[in-house]
């Protein structure tokens, strides 16, 4: 196609946003997505079965995590190996990339089912909210090689100059999704199975979908052809994506220690407003998370290329960007909040003044979290996965999980919900240094 965008193109900021909206697009649908359910899991099976999906969710996304690790990682090795000029090589990894991808998460998934109630138990739940975690679990750990691969190929479509295929194939998934929490949820009233089955029927179909589309014949960089076992490759690959395995496992345990964290200090209460709170914020992030996954492919290209002139364009024309709508999303949760609280939370006034007030305190992180993500992602896309994974270790697991640990004893309740802001900026302080450090190895730094 005579306007198609390539990856070895010279990106203007117009080009770049071409490029990377649908990247956006999949990520923000991904994430309405699951705000979907969470409104008709609130709305129509209550509010403990609400607080046992949140409870029960970062653990979930914790086994999920691998997937982001081959996503991220295999993206960034395949896209400088096609800068390199070696097409056939790119695509023996993308082979033996999916193949790891369905074999992990098969083993994963039988063996989180075996532990889960142990599991569900130990984090805290009990009584009802136990057996709801464990009937909501199970389904999805199910359909977890199916989520896994969506995971993977997330990035892998963008890889294979296909944005527009994930994007379809997001919609699609997320409509099943949604048209399935109705019906099985709103309509057979199926509870909180209802919901579970919904979201396993759309990640079995983001799984399946481009794994036929890549294994035919098709108009992409990328096909999938008899992997050979390239032990090196692979440990480039969970190296490099180590990042994004840290950032999802560390958000994931941070979770956790929030719903502790709030079950103390505010009862099943906290866990729903903070579950609210996070359902917003996942569609606020997903704008950087989404932007980041889709410029990935291109830094990593003209890295394999030693293209350091294009590196330059694409940071700075990308911290305008990532400043401009980190500036939009603050002013956005400051002057929504209690709109966007009320539509899960306000059949409740006391959970729905608590949520509003949380999500304003939150909002104020959205001025700095992009940074650090974009900027995780970037050292990623520079195969570089030791200072990528250090930013995300310190920004998930450390800053965070010290910060929602140590500001209630002074500040309470609110101690908790300013914790986040504590964590982006020291976070924003980190990524900032390492750019600065690593210019003189990877020259990408130059002036404004």
């Amino acid at each position: 196609m005579k306007n198609k965008i390539k990856l070895s193109d010279h990106f203007n900021f117009k080009r770049l946003i071409r490029f990377t909206l649908p990247s956006i697009l999949m990520m923000i649908l991904t994430s309405i997505y699951g705000v979907v359910d969470g409104f008709f899991v609130s709305n129509f099976v209550g509010k403990t079965s609400f607080a046992a999906v949140n409870f029960i969710m970062p653990f979930l996304m914790v086994v999920g995590a691998m997937g982001f690790m081959f996503d991220t990682g295999g993206s960034a090795l395949i896209a400088k190996t096609m800068g390199e000029g070696n097409d056939k090589k790119a695509n023996k990894i993308f082979s033996l990339l999916v193949c790891a991808t369905i074999v992990s998460g098969i083993v994963i998934s039988i063996i989180s089912n075996i532990f889960l109630r142990q599991i569900a138990s130990f984090l805290g739940a009990e009584g009802t909210m136990l057996e709801n975690c464990v009937k909501y679990g199970r389904v999805l750990l199910i359909s977890l090689p199916f989520l896994m691969l969506q995971y993977a190929f997330g990035s892998l479509v963008v890889t294979a100059e296909k944005p527009k295929l994930g994007l379809a194939l997001t919609v699609t998934a997320g409509v099943m999704n949604m048209v399935g929490d109705a019906l099985f949820i709103a309509v057979f009233k199926w509870g909180i199975v209802g919901a579970a089955l919904a979201t396993a029927l759309g990640e079995i179909f983001g799984g399946i979908v481009p794994l036929i589309y890549f294994a035919g014949k098709n108009s992409s960089r990328l096909k999938l052809c008899k992997p050979s076992w390239d032990f090196k490759s692979l440990i480039r690959i969970c190296t490099n994506g180590s990042s994004e395995l840290m950032s999802n496992i560390s958000m994931s345990l941070v979770g956790m220690l929030y719903n502790a964290q709030l079950m103390k200090y505010a009862g099943e209460d906290g866990i729903s407003a903070y579950g609210t709170i996070m359902y917003v914020n996942f569609i606020f992030l997903a704008v950087f998370i989404g932007y980041s996954t889709g410029i990935a492919p291109i830094t990593s290209y003209h890295y394999g290329a030693d293209n350091k002139k294009e590196l330059n364009n694409i940071l700075k024309r990308s911290s305008v960007i990532i400043g401009i709508v980190a500036i939009a999303m603050f002013g956005i949760s400051e002057f929504l909040a209690n709109p966007l609280a009320s539509g899960f939370v306000g059949y409740d006034k006391e959970l729905l003044a608590m949520t509003t007030h949380a999500f304003r305190i939150y909002g104020i992180a959205f001025l700095f979290s992009g940074i650090s993500i974009f900027g995780s992602a970037f050292f990623t896309a520079l195969n570089d996965g030791l200072t990528s994974a250090t930013i995300a270790f310190l920004r998930t697991l450390l800053f965070q999980c010290s910060s929602v640990l140590i500001m209630p004893i002074f500040f309470g309740l609110d101690g908790i919900w300013f914790s986040i802001i504590v964590a982006e900026t020291l976070s924003v302080a980190v990524t900032i240094t390492f750019l600065a450090i690593k210019n003189k190895k990877f020259g990408y730094w130059g002036k404004f």
